[in-house]
């Protein structure tokens, strides 16, 4: 193990790269990366770097991001089958026959999808920023993708009409009321935060509910010692690493298999053979880049 990450180190500073690691991702592949943290943050942080190579361990979608804001660097995936279930919800072309279904309604779209999803919308969202997102637009109707769960606690948030579309991520569509339940029992006192791709009725017993990066700042501020975490059981890793002094539980089924495909030897290939390299044609990139900006600019 230890020369294995010897090595992996050793190429990096050859092929002048920065390792980019979701906060779902396995603990070893954690620890070996320069930035740790959420898929949007993560593409931004490597942006802002001189690095020639991006590694980013995660899903397609998010190294797709990658390359939307750094095109002008070689952006590795380093296992071609790490897909993402709630992305795969929709398609280009099923947008596209949305919006004339509904022609006077804005498209948002939650950045866990396509780089040509992302091209057909007219401004992104992260699980943070989408409820002040959509209150910014003067349109008040939304169609909102690919995110139904997301998009009902924005709804909910928001006095616009919101237009769902029927995707969602399986692991926190998975995670339910009964198990939340069942684990508060079992730790009396403990504060639950959750993910917004939660189903509603999930939702309804959170103390906090947060994307990642929320979660790792209201983990570090509340006073409670014990925690109950609505999303990927990966996340536990990172919580528990940056707060020794708490407990963390999450149910046991809030397993992502995609997010587990990357391990320290595909790492250690993808910089060897520089593949899977993932790009963007250049007229999907572009309109994909002017829906995160405007985002961006939103706040």
């Amino acid at each position: 193990m230890r020369e294995l990450i010897e090595r992996i180190f050793e190429l990096k500073r050859e092929r002048n790269a920065v390792i980019l690691a979701h906060n779902y991702q396995v603990g070893e592949i954690q620890d070996i990366a320069d930035f740790v943290g959420d898929s949007l943050g993560l593409s931004r942080q490597a942006a802002q770097t001189d690095a020639d190579v991006i590694v980013f361990c995660g899903v397609h979608f998010m190294a797709e991001t990658a390359y939307i804001l750094s095109p002008d660097k070689t952006v590795l995936l380093p296992d071609a089958n790490a897909g993402c279930p709630l992305a795969d919800a929709i398609t280009p072309e099923a947008l596209r026959s949305k919006r004339r279904e509904y022609p006077k309604a804005a498209v948002v779209c939650y950045v866990n999808s396509s780089a040509a999803v992302k091209a057909e919308s007219d401004v992104c969202c992260t699980s943070a920023n989408a409820v002040q997102v959509v209150e910014s637009l003067g349109d008040s109707q939304i169609i909102f993708v690919p995110d139904k769960n997301l998009g009902k606690y924005v709804a909910s948030k928001s006095g616009k009409e919101i237009i769902l579309w029927d995707g969602c991520c399986p692991i926190h569509d998975n995670i339910t009321a009964e198990q939340i339940l069942e684990l508060k029992g079992g730790h009396l006192g403990a504060k639950f935060m959750a993910h917004p791709e939660c189903r509603p009725e999930v939702l309804a017993f959170a103390d906090g509910i947060y994307g990642t990066s929320g979660m790792i700042r209201y983990a570090r501020n509340v006073e409670a010692k014990e925690i109950i975490v609505g999303t990927e059981a990966g996340m536990v890793y990172r919580l528990s690493k940056e707060n020794p002094e708490k407990k963390f539980y999450v149910p046991q089924e809030a397993i992502c298999p995609d997010m587990k495909l990357t391990t320290l030897e595909k790492v250690l290939h993808g910089l060897e053979s520089l593949e899977t390299r993932i790009t963007v044609p250049e007229e999907i990139r572009v309109r994909a880049e002017r829906a995160v900006n405007r985002m961006i600019e939103i706040g």
